[in-house]
């Protein structure tokens, strides 16, 4: 992600740059934390990480992180898989739609790239499901590219030193904050540093993010369609195939809600649906 700026375009900042730097890094150097994708500069395994991290927290990745790498060790496997096979080693993160793109990924990275993730956050960004946060975070943990990019932690650290009596903040005002404060011959550490301090704020019940134009409030899933969706997955994974009149006796849900979800589901790649009978892609 580029920004460009000029001093003047810089908000009328809070607290001193060089103290902020000192402040992230003395607490990184005493609390940071020992995560299984910051012991790589592996491409692939980066990618699989900030999928896997997008909307879930580290607690949970940390384990399926493990398990998928060891069922899919390279790009060339995750590429060759069926889907119902990562779709299985998926099982638990939620977010099933990341999976999907994860798989579809690999497919274009070995079909077009050769098998190797490029390191242009541009071509990165291009990706099914990556974005402007994932392919900066790419760029920077897997390349020590001096890339600017934003992700929740982030946001959170630069929201609570430099917009303390804001609220509305953007994401275009903490940017050009972000680019001059860049350590650029450390770009993996210093943005590790700025996530273990976003995570430290998160523990403590504090949220600047709320103050962010880009914070959404999660919605309810208990009897949500993202529920739903999920547990028409795990019946399809449990199984080659169901009809759609045994998926709904299976949930109790009513019928036009799970046709509904299945007819998403098959839009978007999941599935198929033939003679009211659904099953999971093999590709």
């Amino acid at each position: 992600m580029k920004t460009s700026f000029t001093p003047s375009s810089l908000p009328n900042v809070e607290m001193d740059i060089g103290r902020f730097r000192k402040t992230i890094w003395a607490h990184y150097r005493l609390h940071k934390r020992d995560l299984p994708w910051r012991r790589t500069k592996n491409p692939y395994r980066v990618l699989v990480s900030e999928v896997m991290l997008q909307q879930t927290q580290v607690a949970r990745v940390i384990p399926k992180y493990k398990l998928f790498l060891k069922k899919f060790p390279t790009i060339q496997a995750l590429s060759r898989a069926s889907l119902r096979e990562v779709l299985r080693a998926w099982q638990g993160l939620g977010y099933n739609r990341r999976a999907l793109s994860l798989k579809r990924i690999a497919g274009v990275i070995c079909k077009k790239y050769n098998g190797k993730v490029p390191s242009d956050s541009e071509f990165l960004n291009v990706l099914p499901g990556v974005g402007e946060g994932t392919a900066g975070a790419i760029g920077a943990f897997a390349f020590s590219k001096p890339v600017v990019f934003i992700e929740t932690n982030i946001r959170r650290v630069y929201i609570h030193f430099f917009f303390k009596n804001r609220r509305k903040v953007s994401d275009k005002e903490i940017l050009p904050l972000v680019e001059e404060i860049l350590d650029r011959k450390n770009p993996r550490e210093w943005y590790w540093a700025l996530m273990d301090y976003g995570a430290m704020l998160s523990g403590q019940g504090e949220n600047p993010n709320r103050r962010s134009t880009h914070h959404t409030k999660q919605s309810r899933f208990v009897g949500s369609k993202r529920e739903l969706r999920g547990k028409i997955l795990r019946i399809l994974l449990r199984k080659k195939s169901a009809t759609i009149i045994q998926i709904t006796k299976t949930l109790l849900r009513p019928h036009s809600e799970v046709l509904g979800a299945l007819r998403e589901l098959e839009k978007e790649g999941f599935m198929g649906i033939k003679r009211g009978k659904a099953r999971i892609l093999t590709k």
